[in-house]
């Protein structure tokens, strides 16, 4: 067998939407992107949602709205890919790295809370796997260093605290105590990536609750003012009759979603249900499967929560670094593709240049050393979650 590890699931229906978006005459930001805005804040169960080209742009912007810059800090986990972190450096705030939890994926809470200071102006939890954090913990968290916290903007008043912008490029979908991903944390970004369970190529969506005394479509024209140029009017409203003129409100920036883009995800959105389904389906089976071996797997439902399943993590319990790397080696020459979910952010050479040390991150580091994330996407079939199950139980008995 050849299995892939994460290929995307299109459609005839995805193939449909986008040539009728091609023979649409409008292939840039417009209606398709603003209906998919539309539909996502319905799914989350919140007023508004702003489409970008990427979950980064999302939390980038999201950050620049809240005003936060040179001077300030923003705390998110060493165990996560480099965009939870590397747009703290692009607004020009310092990154502050806090480690996971001991044999555990998410951020340590506790840690979290001692790191806070008065430069704190926001922390990122990353949604590891499509599972969510704790955010009853980090709320606590921020709530018991409120006394510490100096706003700078107007929507950082009107939080009260250190505000919390959620990494949900793995959780659309998922929930926490009876609440969507998307209406817990105060702004919440998600992934569109093309290996993502709902794929609009490359591309994200930003949310966010209710601020008491800050109106949401205020909030709205401000991130597409931010994502646009800092342009008055957006395409399609300048190509009303008569509208052609603008005015460019400040210099900001280019990361609009397209008309092409939300079309995919528009035809991904009327099947999603059954992909989560499914999703659920082949962890249970491989839950099943791995009952014998000497194996962790990340916890993706349980009484409280449900995951949005996006990648299937397990640790090799008593194996080494060395071990593990055999094993994905082991995998790919019997046809499975598999991965490493993370290779946390101190031993890149980056963010070795930014001062960090693995050493400090002792959590982070024996995750990584035997984690290895096995397929998990919709287009395996029965035969081949049997075969992936096999023939990991051989190599790792």
């Amino acid at each position: 067998m050849n299995i892939s590890f994460s290929p995307p699931d299109i459609t005839q229906a995805e193939i449909d939407e986008v040539v009728d978006t091609l023979k649409s005459g409008w292939i840039t930001t417009g209606p398709k992107t603003k209906l998919f805005e539309k539909q996502i804040a319905e799914y989350c169960n919140t007023t508004k949602a702003v489409c970008m080209n990427s979950a980064t742009a999302c939390m980038e912007m999201t950050l620049r709205l809240l005003g936060i810059g040179e001077g300030d800090e923003v705390i998110t986990s060493a165990y996560t890919y480099t965009s939870s972190a590397s747009v703290i450096d692009h607004v020009g705030a310092k990154i502050v790295l806090v480690d996971t939890a001991k044999d555990s994926f998410h951020l340590d809470y506790d840690a979290i809370e001692k790191a806070i200071t008065d430069k704190t102006k926001a922390i990122i939890p990353v949604d590891i796997a499509g599972v969510m954090c704790d955010y009853d913990r980090v709320m606590e968290a921020v709530n018991n260093k409120k006394h510490l916290f100096k706003s700078s903007n107007e929507i950082q008043s009107a939080i009260g605290r250190v505000a919390i912008v959620a990494d949900a490029a793995h959780s659309f979908g998922a929930n926490y105590k009876g609440k969507m991903s998307g209406e817990v944390a105060d702004f919440t970004c998600f992934s569109f990536h093309a290996v993502k369970n709902l794929t609009t190529a490359e591309g994200g969506a930003v949310t966010w609750k209710d601020i008491s005394g800050i109106n949401d479509e205020d909030i709205y024209k401000e991130f597409m003012l931010l994502i646009l140029h800092g342009q008055s009017k957006d395409a399609l409203a300048k190509t009303r009759l008569g509208g052609w003129e603008y005015d460019i409100v400040y210099p900001a920036y280019k990361c609009n979603m397209t008309d092409i883009m939300a079309s995919l995800g528009l035809a991904q959105f009327k099947r999603y249900d059954e992909i989560l389904e499914r999703r659920k389906q082949i962890i249970s089976r491989y839950d099943k499967a791995f009952d014998t071996i000497k194996i962790k797997q990340l916890k993706h439902y349980g009484e409280r929560f449900n995951s949005s399943g996006h990648l299937y993590l397990v640790r090799l319990m008593g194996k080494s670094e060395t071990d593990r790397n055999n094993i994905i080696e082991e995998m790919a020459t019997m046809g499975i593709a598999t991965n490493v979910h993370y290779k946390p952010l101190p031993m890149h050479t980056a963010y070795k240049k930014l001062g960090f040390n693995i050493e400090d991150f002792p959590n982070s580091y024996n995750q990584y050393i035997n984690e290895i994330t096995l397929p998990l996407h919709t287009l395996l079939n029965d035969e081949e979650i049997e075969y992936i199950c096999k023939v990991f139980k051989d190599i790792t008995s």
